[in-house]
């Protein structure tokens, strides 16, 4: 079904064979266009000038208002800013609305484009209007990918996007490149999501692609359509990659005829003799429907063999549930829901960029006409990913078909993919064709005593389970017939009418409106001489997700106000972070004061150092952190409460570890991490920490200090800082570099 091959691997037209060098890398189809994108001059070190950005309203506000503290006047290049996060969450009363109108008006002000809320969710809006063949787009969101329509897409953390904004570059080593090759064509009934959970199964754990572009060629991609080539594309994220990069044909070009913008296509073909790192083969004929249980897609199986396996995995489900979050022998079972050899789920959503698309609702209208999903505790959601495609499936009587079935149509939204939106009962299990089922996707709240559960699974498979009344079923159980060629027609007039489209044409004299929860960023120091760090958190879970650092649904409407959300930070995790962190953030207030309190006084003791030259901050340990969302407040939270260093085992996605340098914040490596005992309560000493940076050392002096006074060295290391990277750092954070240039 897909199997993953080391070495590197040369295209002859047909198939791969092994070579022993990269000599042919620079015909892949990465190469051709981050060359085209490349301002350093050097193809081994890139400077990437992006042709368009993206942002949605979790994230802009934030975006905007450090832009406009570096110094911004003008968007200068097209900017979109959508309202497809927080257009449902009722957090916070006004909040949510209060931030779409500072979008609106910085749209105005700078010149950039506002999708209103409901219109489309951000990557369908992408796709619709301003993906292009050889194009590259960067996006606040990790789930910017339209490779499959020949757009580079990378996902990244706000300051990314602030660097375009200041007319900057993004940094980065040129990346390994690694062939998907596809061959053959899906069974009727197996869709886009089984084939990406097939490919995230088989990559994700070995870190086989991370931080590396997916090339797709083959004679496969010929044989799917292209919105379900958008489809598998837009979860290459779950593989922790850099971007994606499909080759295009005649269906991509019929694609864009189809939403007037001929002019953006082009033939992208990799030719023979293209070197790749890497190769991953997927015989689409063989994948069968995937389910991916709780809590991570890449926890993935084939339907099938979860059905005949479903007491044992379902049991590791549960214990994985009580050691993440601490959730006690009254949670629900999960057994209860198997029911003579046969498993029902509680409810099932098809929403956003991966599963709202047009050809995976008209397979769920046609698969439920004239039935019903009937009158038990099951329902059914959909969204639509865009008001055009709504309003072509109200024309084609596929929403109707839906409604009379029993399933509720819903705006474009993209709150079942974050948590905030069709939250399930207590103990309550989801299926869903959205992004992702991390803990508390679902919008539980595991600490109030709230569990419930999220499975990632196709739109075909959950029409299938929905005709069956919520009894798990895969489409291939069903008798189908091949998917007809459903054909789509493209009306712009909804967005004529209702998206902002100011590109080019800055209003300086336009205010920003601003709400009372919206609030600019505390000033952050620069680095000091010396660093004295108190443990605020130690987390030694395999991997720690960005939900993990800072929740997702609940606290989204915060997401304009630093401080307030910065006290939900690891609170689902590790709810005694934030008050460790202020505990070491008011012993360096009372430093810079003058008048030590005691147990800043006991911890330079502890430590044997200076307060003068010495700052007191916080730091979070874990193995592997930032796996998931792009979101920057991820590691703005840990600054605002202090926090000055991350040390970790490994960072799971190169955007995380982005935006713990952009907000100032050491990104530190320990080899050998899960032995190194550290817990909280502990302290790191860093003596001449701002010297070794300056000098570009890659491995610093640091000291571990147990509260028993025993005293342990550590062999921190810095690898792979740039120039710029290190004059943000000893700035203490992108804000302050740009303001002292």
């Amino acid at each position: 079904m897909v199997q993953c091959k080391a070495g590197r691997f040369r295209y002859n037209g047909k198939g791969f064979e092994p070579v022993a060098d990269r000599r042919g890398y620079e015909k892949t189809l990465a190469y051709s266009i981050l060359k085209a994108h490349n301002l350093s001059g050097d193809m081994q070190r890139l400077g990437l000038r992006f042709d368009a950005l993206a942002s949605h309203d979790i994230t802009y506000v934030g975006i905007i208002l450090t832009a406009r503290a570096s110094g911004m006047k003008r968007f200068p290049l097209p900017y979109v800013l959508t309202n497809c996060h927080n257009s449902l969450c009722a957090v916070g009363g006004t909040i949510n609305e209060d931030d779409h109108q500072f979008g609106l008006s910085a749209a105005k002000k700078y010149g950039g484009i506002y999708v209103p809320p409901h219109q489309a969710v951000i990557h369908q809006y992408v796709r619709e209007k301003l993906a292009a063949c050889g194009r590259m787009l960067l996006g606040s969101d990790s789930h910017t990918r339209y490779g499959a329509l020949g757009t580079m897409g990378v996902g990244e953390g706000g300051p990314e996007l602030v660097k375009q904004l200041c007319e900057k570059t993004y940094d980065i080593a040129y990346p390994d490149v690694v062939a998907i090759h596809l061959s053959g064509k899906p069974r009727p009934g197996v869709g886009p999501q089984d084939v990406a959970l097939a490919i995230i199964k088989e990559v994700f754990a070995s870190g086989f692609v991370k931080n590396k572009v997916m090339e797709f060629v083959g004679e496969g991609v010929g044989r799917l359509s292209v919105e379900y080539r958008n489809g598998i594309d837009v979860m290459t994220t779950e593989t922790t990659c850099l971007s994606s990069i499909w080759e295009t044909d005649d269906k991509v070009a019929a694609w864009y005829k189809a939403y007037g913008r001929e002019g953006d296509f082009k033939p992208l073909r990799v030719p023979e003799g293209a070197v790749y790192d890497g190769l991953v083969e997927v015989d689409l004929s063989a994948v069968e429907p995937m389910i991916a249980l709780p809590f991570h897609p890449s926890n993935a199986y084939t339907i099938a063999y979860f059905k005949a396996h479903m007491l044992e995995l379902l049991q590791g489900v549960e214990k994985e549930a009580a050691s993440m979050m601490k959730v006690g022998a009254s949670a629900p079972s999960l057994a209860d829901k198997c029911r003579d050899g046969q498993f029902y789920v509680d409810q099932g959503v098809i929403a956003g960029c991966s599963g709202g698309t047009y050809e995976n609702l008209m397979f769920a209208a046609s698969l439920l006409d004239g039935k019903t999903i009937g009158d038990g505790s099951f329902s059914l959601s959909v969204y639509p990913a865009s008001q055009p495609q709504y309003v072509r499936l109200m024309e084609n009587g596929a929403a109707a078909k839906l409604a009379l079935a029993g399933a509720t149509l819903r705006s474009a939204f993209c709150g079942p993919c974050f948590g905030a939106g069709d939250v399930p009962q207590n103990g309550g299990f989801s299926i869903r064709h959205t992004t992702r089922n991390f803990p508390s996707r679902e919008g539980s709240k595991p600490g109030d005593g709230q569990l419930a559960y999220v499975a990632l699974m196709d739109a075909r498979s959950i029409a299938a389970t929905a005709l069956n009344g919520g009894r798990l079923t895969a489409a291939t159980e069903l008798p189908l017939q091949e998917e007809p060629e459903y054909g789509y027609t493209f009306d712009n007039r909804i967005y004529e009418t209702r998206v902002y489209n100011g590109w080019g044409r800055p209003q300086e004299d336009v205010e920003l409106v601003f709400g009372p929860n919206i609030a600019d960023w505390p000033a952050q120091p620069a680095l000091p001489e010396n660093l004295l760090l108190l443990v605020a958190s130690a987390i030694y879970d395999k991997v720690t997700t960005t939900d993990e650092l800072i929740p997702s649904g609940e606290t989204s409407s915060y997401r304009s106000n630093p401080i307030k959300l910065s006290r939900f930070a690891l609170s689902r995790k590790d709810p005694a972070y934030v008050g460790r962190a202020l505990q070491a953030q008011e012993m360096e207030e009372s430093r810079r004061a003058g008048k030590l309190s005691p147990e800043a006084e006991a911890l330079f003791a502890r430590a044997g150092m200076d307060a003068g030259s010495t700052a007191i901050g916080s730091l979070v340990f874990a193995l592997k952190p930032g796996d998931g969302s792009a979101r920057e407040q991820a590691a703005s939270c840990q600054r605002v409460l202090g926090g000055c260093a991350n040390i970790a085992g490994e960072y799971a996605t190169k955007r995380y570890r982005s935006n713990v340098v952009n907000w100032g914040m050491l990104p530190f490596q320990l080899a050998d991490a899960a032995q190194s005992g550290i817990q909280p309560g502990d302290a790191v000493l860093l003596p001449g920490i701002r010297q070794a940076l300056e000098e570009g050392r890659t491995q610093v002096e640091a000291t571990l200090l147990k509260p028993d006074g025993r005293r342990q060295a550590l062999a921190l290391t810095l690898p792979g800082l740039t120039a710029e990277e290190t004059e943000i750092l000893l700035a203490g954070c992108l804000i302050n570099h740009y303001a002292s240039k």
